[in-house]
C-alpha cells in the first residue's frame, strides 16, 4: 500500500513509516551519488557520510509523515494542502537547527513548505508532469 492509497489524517504511524522509508532511500542514493562524486579519503570518512545524508534524510521523512497526519486531525481538515504546507515547513525547520541557522531554517521551511502543498493541489487536481496531456 503506498502513501496516496491511505486516507488523510488516519493511520499516522503508517503514513510516517511509509514517508521514513523513502527518506532513507532518498538519503542513501544521495549519499551514494555524493561519495561517488567527492571522494572521502577513508572508508570510516565513507560511512560518516552516507550514515550522516541517511539519517538526516529518514528524519525529514519521518517529520514530515508525522506532522502533515497530525494537522490534519487537528485541523479536522484532511485534505487540505495547507498541511502538507505544516509538515515541509516542519522538516525544513529541522533542517535549520541542524546547521544552526535560523536563516537555513526558515528558507527551508518556506521551500518544502510550498512544495509540499503544491504536490498536494497537484494530486488533488491531477496534475501530470510526464505523459501526454489530458484534452
Amino acid at each position: 500500500m503506498g502513501y496516496w492509497d491511505l486516507k488523510e489524517g488516519t493511520d499516522c504511524v503508517q503514513k510516517t513509516w511509509i514517508t521514513t522509508k523513502l527518506g532513507t532511500a532518498l538519503g542513501l542514493v544521495g549519499s551514494a551519488y555524493h561519495i561517488v562524486a567527492f571522494q572521502p579519503d577513508s572508508a570510516v570518512a565513507a560511512l560518516q557520510r552516507a550514515t550522516n545524508a541517511t539519517v538526516t534524510m529518514a528524519t525529514l521523512g519521518a517529520i514530515f509523515g508525522m506532522t502533515t497526519c497530525l494537522s490534519a486531525q487537528a485541523r479536522e481538515a484532511p485534505d487540505d494542502p495547507l498541511n502538507y504546507f505544516i509538515g515541509g515547513c516542519a522538516s525544513g525547520i529541522f533542517l535549520g537547527a541542524k546547521a544552526h541557522s535560523a536563516m537555513t531554517g526558515t528558507s527551508a521551511c518556506l521551500g518544502l513548505g510550498t512544495l509540499a502543498f503544491f504536490t498536494k493541489v497537484g494530486k488533488m487536481e491531477g496534475w501530470r508532469l510526464t505523459g501526454p496531456p489530458k484534452l
